[in-house]
């Protein structure tokens, strides 16, 4: 048996059906090229079937992404299926991932079949995948509460169909680790044909036991572990990725086993998906946490001087944590700024940096100083700019005080047209969006949350706002930095109405296609 541990992220499938508001296909992409360059062995980008958003999204990433396998979700259903492969066939490699409920609640309360129907659908399913792809994945939903006679059976049944990974799930996060490493040792020893496909685990956090659930399978022979970045996911999350792949890599003197992940890249990967995600990651996460490497005991802080590895297991610099932070000014060169990203792990291709210091050079000429982590800021907002954007901010000018009427003026290209509008609101902030939702034209857009951080340190850090509208039935999420509160407020509303805009080419597109297959 190898000791090669497969890394299947699914952070942009089961990890985004989590978030407060859907991820346009540019912000995937993004994701999924952190995702390849961190190593992973397979990116499920998505469920192509569920939406037309979706399904281009997973196309995107399936043309773009060269060396991790793209992988698409579909239920024990041809048309599923067939959404997969049609998803996935610019791809140089992918792999469909079909599944179907196992444990006997699933079974009787929500497929209302019988067992020896679920094992036909899951045969015929698999079949059918294999038409598209030699790598099909199958997965046993809620194999944790399922019968351990049945799941033999079930299993048997799907390798002998052709699946070259099976799943074992612990879909709502029950089991404890001796009882799920249990049922895979089971499995072992006694599904005759076990030894030609990949055990595969999927585990949720309920309980808080994913990624206990999760090495304790591996200990017991699965060589697939299915996790999310930062442990994002339905409910209480998934496993975490970078809590998995650090025990192994950690612990692999008694473990014996390994993974491809390239552990340097977590903490940015991490960053890339708090931010993209709108999920804050808390303080004392393993790992990635602001206080991970931190000490704030004095006989912790002694020890660590002494020696680093008195209380601490790992560095930081092995999950890509750079302590440095080297203030930058104006006079700083080009060359200087390459420099500094070369330094921070990011290649020259990684970024324009040509607009990356152009947002420099504004930035140093408002605050004097600039740190490591504001040109990291920078640089993630540069990421985020569309090639085209329909709404872009050409003045904005807002009054507050006490005693006045916050106003605030806003000019936007809409296209190609020069649109501005003046309006009144309970603050700046309010009095901007007004004017902004005036310009849109209508008022199907309503801004549900919004959210102020600061990026840095001291009284002149960025403000970086994360704002959430609704808009016909779905959730957007946008962001906006800038050094005023305001101005960062309208950037992360025109970000969402660029999302809206996008989402409504989409959406005409299918019409139009709807309406030419009806004729």
């Amino acid at each position: 048996m190898t000791n090669q541990v497969k890394i299947f992220d699914t952070t942009l499938r089961d990890g985004e059906q989590a978030l407060p508001a859907s991820l346009s296909a540019k912000e995937k992409l993004q994701i999924a090229l952190a995702l390849e360059r961190l190593g992973v062995d397979i990116i499920e980008a998505g469920f192509p079937v569920s939406s037309p958003g979706d399904f281009r999204s997973v196309q995107m990433i399936a043309r773009e992404v060269k060396n991790s396998i793209v992988c698409g979700l579909s239920r024990a259903l041809k048309p599923d299926i067939d959404a997969c492969g049609e998803a996935l066939k610019v791809a140089e490699q992918f792999r469909i991932h079909t599944f179907i409920a196992t444990s006997d609640i699933h079974v009787g309360a929500k497929l209302k079949k019988s067992q020896e129907e679920v094992v036909e659908m899951a045969v015929n399913a698999i079949k059918h995948a294999r038409r598209y792809t030699d790598d099909v994945e199958f997965s046993c939903e809620d194999a944790g509460r399922t019968h351990i006679d049945y799941l033999c059976r079930m299993v048997e049944a799907a390798i002998n169909a052709g699946a070259t990974t099976v799943n074992i799930p612990d879909t709502v996060g029950y089991t404890t680790p001796t009882e799920f490493g249990g049922i895979i040792q089971q499995l072992f020893n006694r599904v005759p044909n076990i030894d030609k496909a990949t055990i595969s685990v999927h585990c949720h956090n309920d309980l808080g036991l994913a990624v206990a659930n999760s090495l304790a399978a591996v200990e017991q022979g699965a060589r697939q572990v299915e996790c999310t970045i930062n442990g994002i996911g339905e409910r209480a999350g998934n496993c975490s990725l970078e809590e998995i792949v650090m025990i192994l890599k950690t612990r692999q003197a008694m473990l014996g086993m390994d993974t491809n992940i390239e552990s340097s890249e977590i903490f940015r990967t991490s960053k890339l998906v708090s931010q993209l995600c709108n999920m804050p990651v808390q303080s004392n996460k393993a790992i990635v946490g602001a206080n991970a490497f931190s000490h704030s005991s004095g006989i912790h802080q002694d020890g660590v001087l002494k020696a680093q590895n008195t209380y601490e297991i790992m560095t930081p610099e092995s999950v890509g944590i750079n302590k440095n932070n080297l203030n930058l000014t104006s006079r700083s060169g080009r060359h200087v700024i390459k420099h500094r990203l070369n330094e921070l792990g990011y290649k020259p291709e990684d970024y324009d940096l040509e607009a990356v210091y152009s947002d420099f050079l504004k930035l140093a000429d408002k605050k004097g100083q600039v740190f490591d982590y504001d040109l990291e800021a920078l640089l993630f907002f540069d990421q985020q700019k569309h090639d085209q954007e329909h709404y872009q901010l050409q003045y904005l000018h807002a009054n507050s005080g006490r005693n006045i009427i916050p106003s605030a003026t806003v000019s936007l290209t809409v296209g190609d047209t020069l649109v501005t509008q003046t309006a009144i609101g309970n603050g700046p902030v309010d009095a901007a969006f007004n004017a902004i939702i005036t310009i849109l034209g209508h008022d199907d857009l309503e801004v549900v949350d919004f959210k102020l951080d600061s990026k840095g340190e001291g009284a002149d850090a960025l403000a970086q706002v994360s704002v959430i509208a609704e808009y016909k039935g779905r959730r957007f999420h946008g962001i906006g930095l800038a050094t005023d509160i305001v101005e960062a407020g309208v950037k992360a509303l025109i970000y969402v109405m660029n999302n809206t805009y996008l989402a409504d080419q989409i959406d005409q597109q299918k019409n139009q296609q709807e309406r030419v297959a009806g004729v």
